[in-house]
């Protein structure tokens, strides 16, 4: 990625959240665990650490589309979860745009938490657990396409 090249704040329009609200919610589920467990067979995620996640009902929602991803970890994967039958033990809420930034690392956390961009509830102790474990994943380097080369 261009080190120049940073991901602006953002709020997608109220009418695609009211559109993407309508739809089932169950993709953004299966997408996020896909991830997730992408990244766990490429060893991105501290294995050690997850054992502390283990049959915890997590929530993603992204506030500016509508949508919310429900999810759990057991038996050394991430599974979706159609029909939660609880409240989440940790809940993210955030903008597209502020998830982006933490992909991108741009933005931590922490920054995000204090300047009102990432609302986090539930256990708290489980939170800085998910918090450390994405705070030492080391993405791979990709190649550098032509087009943002300087």
């Amino acid at each position: 990625m261009n080190a120049n090249f940073t991901i602006p704040k953002f709020r997608l329009p109220s009418l695609v959240a009211s559109v993407l609200q309508k739809l089932p919610q169950w993709p953004h589920a299966v997408v996020l665990v896909a991830g997730l467990n992408a990244a766990l067979k490429m060893n991105l995620l501290p294995i050690d650490e997850l054992t502390a996640l283990e049959d915890k009902l997590f929530r993603v929602r992204v506030l500016d589309s509508g949508s919310e991803a429900v999810y759990t970890y057991r038996d050394g994967l991430f599974r979706p979860v159609f029909r939660p039958d609880r409240e989440p033990d940790l809940a993210f809420a955030a903008n597209l745009s502020a998830y982006l930034q933490l992909l991108a690392r741009q933005e931590d956390p922490d920054t995000l938490f204090f300047n009102r961009e990432l609302e986090i509830t539930g256990n708290t102790e489980l939170g800085l657990i998910v918090k450390n474990m994405l705070d030492a994943i080391e993405w791979p380097k990709l190649p550098q396409l032509p087009l943002f080369r300087s």
